[in-house]
């Protein structure tokens, strides 16, 4: 501490600001968080706060260095904890079923390095300081999902323990009714607090949220329909209407049916710290995280998100559907800050502004420093994306300054999907943004009156995009060419190539970079332990891999950074094995890879219409659209030993098998909300230690309905993603 004041808010209030949005929220942050409560003493070591039955869960139980708690039912299938963090804390989560983690184990964000140790139900492994974790099993992170996030929180420093003048106070239990806030009111919500009901900060204005306790909303919105827009008392789990110099720090808030989960109109000076939102319903859908209806000057710092619908929505008005509706000015959206957040959705975008048919003004929105876990797949009119503008058709109102700094993303779909009649949006910038493991499974779209679009140092699975094609970014009715750059420490890994086994070194190192930069080099070697410097020596202990799932692959990361604040992220996957899968020994081969196009058109179901020979693994541009299959035989030429990836990409069923026994599956295509089955892209992976040679390759599917994005690529030690095709294909001849 330094003058009375924790160290964290020291720094906090020292670093020079870009606006007054910054400056301001600083000020604020000071005298209504320390003011209050200035020379309260710490709780020297405050045990676990008690889980109110009427919430409580034996899903899971968790320790946090020794003690034992149930863990809180979020909705649906998620469930949260909120603890006190320390250093080296030592955390257990046992599942009520032994099979439970039998797949694996999925820690995120990946940064955190965390790959827990696994014991029948029960996983466990350290933690270090404050952090938002989501846990899960691998691939399970859509509407259904089983997922727990546990909240390390820096503890408390001024806790009351009663209410007094100027301040409403919700001890530990179950609380039953909906919060109107008074103007200068303090409200404090203790750990192990739960309020069943809403939060309504409604025209007032000076008002402070803070604590350790939950707010639940489960409201009587149609499940099947979304009514979950109105804006109007206890609708919501927080909901604002012109209110100013607000303050909500520490608190979770959790919606069980289908409406927007924090909602504002005309709301200035607003600042959310530490706050945790976590939403599910049936409908998987309206559900967003937090929506501007005109207002902003709004600071997001240190929080996490989990929606049903877009994470963030800006919109200057909404009063419904049809004409009269779309018609409404509303006020602009200005001055969003979203910082060192971690963010996760089961269906939509991570940031979207306006709306088909509608007016929206708005602008100098910035996100920096923040983990994308999931994006939503498929899409509602246009694609998915971390940054959506959706004005087509109709949409009008001139909006600027949107801006993205140091983002990581690793489940995720597209960059932007910015679509604008007129007249226009301008100055959208992705700085310093790494796309980590897979490429985007559908393109990014800019459309109409779209111009000033920069990248600089975004890097898509592993290349940093130098053009447009890179980043698979598409221009249309008249929109500017990207400007695109990279001016951040562009580096890669490298290794050794070859078999790796356990306890084997191996050497990696980054190449690239400007030495005299004073480049910052972290090692997160995806086993649970981090090194630095620009070469080091690892071994790996075990086949397991990172997610424990058996496969032998781990998450290499290299995290790069400046002594001016810019960042680069790498991935490498490494696959650890006893042996190489070894090459598949064959007679004499012909270029190319063999198909068999099939079509259905009669009750015996599909059948062959051609066969072939095709230089990739592709589909051509005659296929029809719906009622298909196709299916590609062959041999793929791995020019070296080592790690090899492949990723299958389809909207419909489809299955890739390496050698005869290596296989993965796309199941049937699910239907969400915004359309029909097989309008979303979805991906599966496949990381193998192949010896050099020839391995066998069947790749089929099978496309009734919707979109086809289909596509087969892969990745060789050390390379970039690329289509399977080319010399690297070959058949054996036929008799």
């Amino acid at each position: 501490m330094r003058n009375g004041l924790p160290a964290k808010i020291v720094r906090a209030t020292m670093q020079p600001r870009g606006n007054r949005l910054n400056r301001f929220a600083a000020c604020l942050f000071l005298s209504l968080v320390v003011g209050p409560f200035a020379g309260v003493a710490l709780a020297a070591d405050r045990p676990l706060a008690p889980v109110p039955p009427a919430i409580a869960s034996e899903h899971f139980r968790v320790t946090v260095d020794g003690r034992e708690t149930p863990v809180y039912h979020a909705a649906l299938s998620l469930y949260f904890l909120n603890f006190d963090a320390r250093k080296h804390s030592k955390i257990t989560v046992t599942a009520d079923t032994d099979d439970f983690w039998q797949k694996g184990v999925e820690v995120q964000p990946w940064r955190l390095g965390i790959r827990p140790k696994r014991a029948g139900r029960t996983i466990s492994f350290t933690l270090d300081g404050p952090a938002k974790v989501s846990i899960s099993r691998p691939g399970d992170y859509l509407a259904n999902a089983e997922m727990l996030y546990l909240f390390a929180n820096q503890p408390e420093q001024h806790a009351p323990t009663a209410a007094r003048p100027g301040l409403r106070y919700f001890g530990p239990g179950v609380h039953t009714e909906n919060i109107d806030a008074a103007a200068g009111e303090s409200i404090y919500l203790a750990p192990g607090a739960v309020v069943f009901g809403s939060l309504n900060i409604w025209g007032v204005d000076r008002v402070k949220v803070f604590g350790r306790g939950v707010i639940v909303y489960d409201g009587p919105q149609n499940p099947a329909d979304d009514d979950g827009w109105m804006h109007k008392r206890n609708w919501h789990c927080i909901v604002m209407d012109n209110a100013h110099d607000i303050s909500i720090e520490g608190i979770t808030c959790v919606v069980r049916s289908r409406t927007w989960q924090i909602q504002m109109k005309d709301s200035r000076r607003i600042v959310f710290d530490n706050v945790k939102v976590i939403g599910a319903n049936e409908g998987n859908a309206n559900a967003d995280g937090m929506d501007w209806l005109g207002g902003g000057d709004t600071v997001v710092r240190d929080s996490f998100f989990r929606a049903a619908d877009d994470i963030f929505a800006m919109q200057t008005s909404w009063e419904g559907y049809g004409p009269a509706a779309f018609a409404l000015q509303g006020s602009p959206v200005t001055n969003v800050t979203v910082e060192n957040s971690v963010l996760s959705t089961s269906i939509s975008n991570i940031v979207r502004a306006g709306w088909p048919e509608k007016n929206f003004e708005g602008g100098n929105f910035r996100m920096r420093d923040t983990d994308v876990l999931h994006m939503g797949l498929g899409g509602c009119g246009v694609p998915f994306a971390l940054m959506e503008f959706w004005a087509d058709p109709n949409g009008r109102g001139q909006s600027a300054g949107f801006h993205f700094d140091n983002i990581r993303l690793e489940d995720w779909y597209s960059l932007a999907q910015l679509r604008q009649p007129t007249p226009g949006i301008r100055d959208v910038s992705f700085t310093d943004v790494a796309a980590l493991e897979q490429p985007p499974l559908v393109a990014s779209i800019l459309s109409g009156e779209v111009g000033a679009v920069a990248l600089d140092n975004v890097s898509v699975a592993g290349k940093v995009a130098q053009a447009e094609a890179d980043a698979r970014l598409e221009r249309r009715n008249g929109a500017a060419a990207a400007l695109i750059s990279n001016s951040g420490p562009e580096v890669r890994i490298v290794s050794d190539a070859g078999l790796v086994r356990p306890g084997q070194t191996v050497h990696f190192e980054a190449i690239g970079g400007d030495a005299a930069s004073g480049l910052h080099y972290t090692w997160i070697f995806g086993d649970g332990t981090t090194a630095a410097g620009r070469k080091v020596k690892h071994r790996f202990p075990d086949t397991e891999g990172t997610l424990r799932d058996g496969t032998g692959r781990f998450r290499v990361l290299l995290h790069i950074s400046t002594a001016n604040d810019r960042h680069s992220w790498s991935y490498l996957p490494v696959v650890v094995s006893e042996a190489l899968q070894p090459a598949q020994a064959a007679g004499a081969t012909e270029p190319g890879v063999r198909f068999t196009y099939s079509e259905s058109g009669s009750e015996s179901g599909l059948a062959a219409v051609r066969k072939g020979v095709a230089k990739a693994i592709a589909l051509p541009e005659d296929h029809r659209d719906t009622d298909y299959a196709y299916v590609f035989e062959g041999q793929v030429r791995a020019a070296v030993d080592g790690t090899y990836s492949f990723l299958l990409i389809a909207n419909d069923h489809a299955e890739m098998v390496v050698d005869g026994s290596q296989r993965v599956t796309l199941p049937k295509p699910f239907a969400n909300v915004c359309g029909l089955a097989g309008n979303a892209a979805r991906a599966v992976s496949l990381d193998l230690a192949l010896a050099k040679g020839a391995h066998t390759f069947r790749v089929s599917e099978t496309h009734g309905a919707g979109q086809d994005d289909f596509r087969v690529l892969w990745r060789s030690p050390g390379g970039a993603w690329m289509p399977v095709s080319g010399d690297s294909l070959s058949h054996e001849q036929e008799e």
